[in-house]
């Protein structure tokens, strides 16, 4: 996969172009010392909310906006992700600095939201080429550790004890991915059908509630230039209130995708004690262990989130594809992407039948 595609910045796509002079013009009055010029690029990477780098004599911003067109229900929540992203600031959790939400869409279009430009390393190969197996392992290690830590942060404490529904978090998730599903289906998928007739037949016992990111990987952090360390956690439109195993699964999701397949970020088939990559038991037993868990995660409840959260994926995957029909999506390859929809479903499903 050519991960550089996703490095970097380029001119803004003209599907998301927007008044730039207006934009100078709100920031200057909503924040603080902003400068007088203003240049403006698209991130390449991301699928769902553009995102923009502003640069000015005073540094260099991140805009997030929700997309221009027809969305779906409940999805695209800048307003959700400046929320969060304020909360965690005082907490164990890096993040940029929030600085504005902009819920008026006559500025430039659409609501959005202004943070701090982090500088350090976006990593998108889940493989880490060129570091030594010590630093692969170093850099797992603090991944797992900051996810670890954000299911800990009491919701209440930090002002999002209302940030979700609590209690019966995988219902209303299956019920929800269904609906966003439904809402952007461009084909009869078989397997998808077997998926929504199994999930609400078979939920786990037992329900925990915290923070969750909902798109934790490596290519949603910051990296400090040359340390395994975490800068900043992004991209939290998915961020809710809810159970923080499922959320774990879902980024445990990385061992089981092929590796150097199109499309593809995964670790399947490779050698990872050779690379230094810690096994998907051992990196959940290290975090069992950093959240303060007594007791293991029974082998079909795991293979049931992981289940779940792969149906969650082609939901989010099939709604990229139909954005990507609609000629609005925040990607040029969003068309690709959206074609891995069919052959996770299939994977998905044929996990369930091993529950």
């Amino acid at each position: 996969m050519a991960y550089e595609e996703f490095i970097g910045t380029r001119a803004v796509a003209p599907a998301h172009a927007f008044d730039e002079a207006a934009l100078l013009r709100y920031l200057q009055a909503h924040i603080q010392g902003f400068g007088n010029e203003l240049q403006v690029e698209q991130f390449k990477g991301g699928q769902s909310n553009p995102t923009f780098r502003l640069t000015t004599s005073s540094g260099r911003y991140v805009l997030r906006r929700k997309p221009p067109g027809v969305l779906l229900p409940s999805a695209h929540a800048v307003d959700r992700e400046f929320r969060v992203i304020s909360a965690l600031a005082a907490t164990a959790v890096p993040v940029a600095r929030a600085h504005v939400l902009c819920e008026d869409p006559a500025v430039i279009g659409s609501m959005f939201y202004v943070m701090d430009c982090v500088d350090g390393r976006v990593l998108w190969d889940p493989r880490l080429p060129g570091m030594t197996p010590d630093q692969r392992a170093a850099h797992y290690g603090e991944l797992g550790r900051v996810l670890a830590a954000l299911h800990q942060v009491d919701p209440a404490a930090v002002g999002l004890g209302d940030y979700g529904k609590p209690g019966n978090y995988i219902v209303r998730q299956v019920a929800r991915w269904t609906q966003q599903y439904r809402a952007a289906e461009t084909e009869p998928i078989d397997a998808v059908e077997q998926l929504i007739a199994w999930l609400p037949t078979r939920i786990p016992p037992g329900d925990e509630v915290a923070i969750v990111h909902g798109d934790y990987r490596f290519d949603n952090v910051i990296f400090h230039p040359s340390e395994p360390r975490i800068l900043a956690v992004l991209d939290w439109e998915l961020s809710t209130l809810g159970h923080p195993l499922v959320d774990f699964a879902y980024h445990c999701m990385t061992w089981h995708m092929r590796a150097g397949e199109e499309g593809s970020r995964g670790l399947a088939g490779l050698d990872l004690a050779a690379l230094g990559i810690p096994s998907e038991a051992d990196y959940l037993q290290t975090y069992l262990q950093r959240s303060g868990r007594t007791h293991a995660v029974s082998a079909e409840d795991w293979r049931y989130y992981l289940v779940f959260n792969m149906f969650r994926l082609v939901g989010i995957l099939q709604g990229i594809k139909a954005r990507a029909l609609q000629g609005n999506a925040s990607n040029e390859r969003a068309l690709q992407a959206g074609q891995r929809a069919r052959p996770l479903a299939e994977m998905a499903w044929a996990l369930a039948q091993r529950c």
